[in-house]
């Protein structure tokens, strides 16, 4: 069933990104005047939780292994030791980050039209600048969104993509330096030839994870500006799923919807 749905409070052009045909979204009354999309999904939203306290458990964890910041009062091996736990805990995240970055992979191809991203468009890009413009308070031709904005999804490709790549690579060889005769060593035994000795590929590992810093504090940022200005509950819906739209007579949702 298509449900008809007002853009935003804020009047805003359609927007011209094309979207791969998916199954239908759920949607569910609200009261008369609003309807809920069901846009992130269960997995979806379990993967940000998950990314999220994996990040930020490596930043803390990462932080301490460069420049300890505290330690036991006592002789050097209990210190060892408290090392030896902090860069376990390191590498463990590491592992569920990298495990839950596969998953959410695999689910940009089985969830719905809001969990996969499409950037070779000319449109991706042209409303990328427009809705940049729309951030930084400038006059701004931005559409309306009912999902990731075409600005956040650039920032996930590079941050969560490219970043996360560039972060597991350099990671996973410093781990397993100094076993270079195992399997693992042998596995990223190549990462050198790309991002040169042991000291610049510890170099890269710091800039990417300052990358993600950099990331976490622009991406809430932006998510608290959506929720504001577009009023649509774009805060609780990493925890519900669900977005609230005004309905409009005559239009229609970006999707087929089925009701609940």
């Amino acid at each position: 069933m298509s449900i008809p749905v007002e853009k935003s409070k804020h009047e805003h052009p359609e927007t011209r990104i094309a979207a791969k045909e998916r199954r239908p979204v759920r949607t569910r009354e609200d009261g008369k005047a609003y309807i809920k999309v069901y846009v992130w999904e269960l997995p979806v939203r379990i993967f940000h939780w998950i990314n999220a306290a994996t990040i930020l458990v490596m930043i803390v964890t990462g932080i301490y292994i460069g420049k300890p910041f505290l330690g036991p009062l006592v002789h050097e091996d209990a210190t060892a030791f408290l090392m030896g736990w902090v860069r376990y805990i390191h590498f463990f995240a590491a592992f569920v980050f990298t495990a839950n970055l596969l998953a959410r992979w695999y689910w940009v191809f089985k969830g719905n039209k809001y969990a996969t991203s499409n950037p070779a468009q000319k449109a991706f890009w042209v409303e990328t600048w427009q809705t940049a413009k729309f951030y930084l308070f400038l006059r701004n031709k931005k559409p309306h969104y009912t999902g990731h904005n075409p600005l956040a999804q650039l920032s996930y490709w590079i941050f969560i993509g490219v970043g996360s790549i560039l972060a597991m690579l350099t990671g996973y060889y410093l781990f397993f330096e100094p076993q270079p005769e195992s399997l693992f060593g042998r596995m990223f035994s190549w990462v050198p030839m790309i991002f040169g000795d042991s000291f610049m590929i510890r170099s890269w590992h710091h800039l990417v994870a300052w990358g993600f810093i950099v990331f976490i504090v622009v991406h809430i940022y932006m998510a608290f500006r959506e929720d504001w200005m577009e009023r649509n509950g774009t805060m609780s819906s990493i925890f519900t799923g669900y977005k609230s739209e005004k309905k409009l007579k005559g239009k229609q949702h970006d999707d087929e919807s089925t009701k609940e």
